[in-house]
């Protein structure tokens, strides 16, 4: 009897220092790729913020705007159509390193994205169309480049009220995070890492 109960103990003495050993390895490991990964998220934060700006998605959009003004009588109207480019970018130089954090429990890296920027509208000048009505008007004063100045005005923030509807956003968000996470998840992928990025905006 008293020979069983020394091999049993000398198996739980066994089995602990496996199971202590084991899991300092683990741990070990664990250190270890919580450096690296935080090493790779680093350098992979500084190569983008060196890039200063990123543009993820560019939309194309068409306003259609009219104006009209009335003297001595006499009306003059112009219709303008204006196709104008939109960026939609982020400023990358706003990407703090509190910004990415590594939640090993889960495997995933989480990354805070800086708010959209709108850029332009970059009006096509070859693609406007005019069209006028009331010629004498226009003929005897300054009405056509007061309608023209007017319209273009008005074009331009008709271009950016489309820019910033909900579907146009909604892609330039879904492109943006996408482009971001491909930026962090490939050096952790060549490096073996199976990790799991993921980019938010504020709010989602």
């Amino acid at each position: 009897m008293k020979g069983m109960i020394k091999w049993i103990v000398l198996a739980l003495i066994v089995f602990g220092l496996a199971f202590g050993g084991a899991y300092f390895f683990q741990q070990r490991v664990n250190q270890q790729l919580d450096g690296k990964v935080e090493t790779i998220a680093t350098a992979s934060l500084q190569g983008l913020r060196e890039q200063a700006r990123l543009t993820a998605f560019i939309a194309s959009f068409v306003a259609v705007v009219s104006s009209e003004q009335a003297r001595f009588g006499l009306k003059a109207e112009q219709t303008m159509i204006m196709p104008g480019l939109v960026r939609y970018e982020v400023d990358l130089n706003a990407l703090k390193p509190a910004d990415v954090k590594w939640d090993k429990e889960n495997n995933t890296l989480s990354v805070a994205l800086p708010p959209l920027i709108l850029s332009g509208p970059e009006v096509d000048l070859s693609g406007i169309r005019q069209y006028d009505g009331g010629g004498i008007l226009m003929a005897l004063t300054d009405a056509e480049a007061t309608l023209d100045a007017a319209n273009r005005k008005r074009g331009q923030d008709e271009l950016l009220k489309q820019a910033k509807g909900e579907v146009p956003m909604r892609l330039a968000r879904d492109a943006t995070r996408n482009a971001i996470e491909r930026s962090f998840a490939m050096p952790l992928h060549a490096a073996g890492i199976k990790a799991t990025v993921v980019a938010k905006f504020a709010g989602e």
